[in-house]
């Protein structure tokens, strides 16, 4: 077989776990078989390794997304807010905060890390909607009336 990154023709069959990686978490596969090039480093997994790399890669990037979207759900339970009040807050629109809690789009970093932060503060709220959440009440986001 001839290297497909840099055309070397001598390719050897190897043995060998990978490890993949996604949103920190990682997942080792062991006894990967592919041909690799001795020049470059480049591989071709076989058939059943492929297989296992794919299913592998798209169960990890599920699982993350699952585990982020668990987190931004249970955030704003604890806030005790609608999805609508803590999108506005945050500043973003309602369908997009639905699906980054369905797990449909990976929300950006800062969001999920903002939200960290006002979960461990929830009086933060009040500075990041004044309107919305006095300061009369400095650990219990105040809700507001309609």
């Amino acid at each position: 077989m001839k290297c497909p990154a840099c055309g070397h023709t001598n390719m050897a069959d190897k043995i060998m776990d990978e490890t993949l990686s996604y949103g920190g978490q990682s997942l080792t596969l062991h006894g990967m078989k592919g041909d690799f090039c001795p020049e470059c480093g480049e591989g071709v997994w076989d058939e059943e390794s492929y297989r296992r790399y794919t299913e592998a890669q798209s169960a990890l990037v599920r699982a993350t997304k699952e585990d982020v979207s668990a987190d931004i759900r249970r955030i704003r339970k604890s806030l005790k807010l609608t999805q609508t009040e803590l999108s506005e807050v945050v500043g973003i629109g309602k369908v997009a905060f639905s699906r980054y809690e369905r797990g449909e789009t990976r929300p950006p970093a800062p969001l999920v890390k903002l939200l960290k932060l006002v979960e461990r503060h929830p009086d933060l709220l009040a500075e990041m909607s004044p309107s919305k959440f006095p300061r009369n009440e400095p650990h219990s986001p105040k809700r507001a009336t309609r």
